[in-house]
Formats: C-alpha cells, sequence, structure tokens
C-alpha cells in the first residue's frame, strides 16, 4: 500500500531551513534556525501581545531561533515575513548553538547526528 501526502494549500514552504543564519527586519537580533513550523504554533496570548502594527499573519512559517543581539541570547519566534538572511558572515555567540549545531569547513551550520554510528 502507498501513502499518499496531500499537502494543505495554504501552507507555503519555508523560505529558511534548519542551520540557516538569519536577521530580524525590524528588530537588531539575529540567530540560527532551529526548528520551523508551518503556520503559527504559538499562544494566542503571545500573537496578541504583539502591536497590532506589526502583528504577523499567522498562515505562514514560523521560526525557532538561537538569537542573539547585543546585550543577550535567548530564544525567539519569529515569522518569515520579519526575517532576512543574514549574509554578514559574523559568527554567532550564542551558547545553545554547540548542543544542536556542528559548523562545517564551509562555514554553514548542521544539524548534530544525535544518533552516531
Amino acid at each position: 500500500m502507498t501513502d499518499t501526502i496531500t499537502a494543505d494549500p495554504m501552507m507555503r514552504t519555508a523560505k529558511f531551513g534548519l542551520g540557516a543564519v538569519v536577521r530580524h527586519r525590524i528588530y537588531p537580533f539575529r540567530g540560527v534556525v532551529f526548528d520551523v513550523d508551518p503556520v503559527f504554533d504559538n499562544t494566542e496570548e503571545w500573537w496578541l501581545a504583539i502591536p497590532e502594527e506589526v502583528r504577523p499573519r499567522k498562515d505562514q512559517p514560523f521560526y525557532h531561533l538561537l538569537a542573539e543581539n547585543s546585550e543577550s541570547e535567548y530564544v525567539a519566534y519569529v515569522s518569515e515575513q520579519n526575517l532576512v538572511s543574514d549574509t554578514s558572515g559574523e559568527a554567532l555567540r550564542h551558547a545553545g548553538i554547540a548542543e544542536v549545531f556542528d559548523l562545517d569547513a564551509e562555514g554553514f551550520y548542521r544539524v548534530r547526528d544525535s544518533h552516531p554510528n
């Protein structure tokens, strides 16, 4: 028997993959993607806390980031419309990166193999 996967026409393909280095379009922070939700998957309270004039649509990918700004490191949840690729080449310092990613020879973040052979 063959399984058939039908795609929801409302879902878009995520622009950024795991390990992508991104920065926020408005706010001064950047980070590396460690998970992606195809559509908004946080609390309504979280969404309503965003000022209405900058509140993102829910029908787009949302990214979990190991994020940092000039003062701190944290986890951020950001809509695709508010992210752009970070092409600065600057190293990220977030302490959680080493737990999730390896940096390959080309300088890209690759998800660590959690089950070595």
